[in-house]
């Protein structure tokens, strides 16, 4: 290096796990900024813009942080005063990191929407050296408002760049062999926790609007080739597809999740479990939509038997899988 150039790192390759997103604390103002900055995406709502705009802040974001707010409080983890996914999305970077990681390979996090912003972790990464990164995002079922919306602020972020480095991003695994494996492992252990038999397992993934699958988005079809992979690798009980958290009145993906789950002690299954596939960490639309809400629902109606199948989470086997998605890219 000639005299007086300034020190420049390089040599490093930086592994970028990348989640939605959560307030960083539960109050009106947090949570008020977290769903603007979600809800303005033009890939999350396909509005007129203007006409969304004037919606969402003169109606949505005065009264939803509130009830959002009230949610939150119910999951929020007292422990460590963060939600549980930003606290599952740090360990699983820090445990791939003890795999993976080392003088040569940064493992971070980020999130979509909110804090750690998916800028702020590249600028990091980059100024550490890293002309390689892997981008993860932890959705295994492409979507345009899920999957697309992180390719598009890596970009973005990337435009901003003088010397970018080169970039990989790890598409979808929704039929992954470990992935797979990993839920039905998480299913077979629920079971061998509780004293009772399940009728059904509901496989509940969050929804998208059906004209975002009319206009070609694939969504659908992962979620419900996940959920055969899993029926033909378990088939000792029924599994069946709902999609979950819908927002506004238009038509989303069906079977809706909330309705099912009020209608099905009706038709005789009164033992029930659901396994949220989608969701990488559990969070506020698994802890509190499906197992608070949903649980009070079925049982309100008749119901008899109900418990939740957690999240992949940090369990060692889906940090295995995080490990061999990475690894072809490093």
């Amino acid at each position: 290096m000639e005299k007086g150039h300034p020190e420049i790192k390089y040599g490093k390759t930086g592994i970028l796990l990348i989640n939605l997103g959560t307030p960083n604390s539960t109050s009106w103002w947090d949570i008020r900024k977290y769903l603007k900055e979600f809800l303005s995406d033009r890939r999350v709502i396909e509005l007129n813009p203007v006409l969304w705009q004037i919606i969402l802040n003169l109606f949505i974001l005065t009264f939803r942080p509130s009830k959002t707010a009230h949610a939150y409080k119910k999951i929020w983890r007292k422990d460590t005063n963060e939600s549980p996914l930003l606290y599952f999305t740090r360990s699983q970077a820090q445990k791939l990191n003890n795999k993976v990681g080392g003088e040569k390979i940064i493992v971070d996090f980020a999130m979509r929407y909110g804090d750690p912003s998916i800028n702020s972790k590249l600028i990091s990464l980059k100024n550490e050296g890293c002309e390689n990164i892997i981008i993860l995002p932890l959705y295994p079922q492409y979507a345009g408002a899920t999957t697309a919306t992180v390719c598009d602020e890596v970009y973005r972020s990337l435009m901003k760049m003088r010397w970018q480095p080169s970039l990989h991003i790890v598409p979808h695994y929704e039929s992954e062999p470990l992935y797979i494996k990993a839920l039905i492992k998480s299913i077979e252990k629920k079971v061998k926790t509780i004293n009772w038999k399940p009728d059904l397992i509901i496989s509940s993934y969050h929804g998208i609007p059906k004209n975002y699958f009319d206009k070609g988005d694939p969504y659908h079809c992962y979620c419900q080739k996940t959920t055969r992979l899993m029926r033909e690798s378990y088939n000792s009980i029924d599994i069946q597809t709902t999609f979950q958290s819908r927002f506004g009145p238009q038509e989303w993906l069906t079977p809706y999740t909330d309705k099912t789950l009020e209608n099905l002690p009706k038709k005789g299954i009164k033992n029930l479990l659901i396994i949220c596939p989608g969701f990488a960490s559990d969070c506020v639309e698994t802890l509190e939509e499906i197992n608070i809400q949903g649980r009070e629902s079925f049982m309100g109606n008749g119901g008899k038997n109900f418990d939740l199948i957690p999240c992949l989470n940090d369990n060692s086997d889906h940090i295995d899988l995080f490990e061999k998605l990475v690894k072809k890219y490093i």
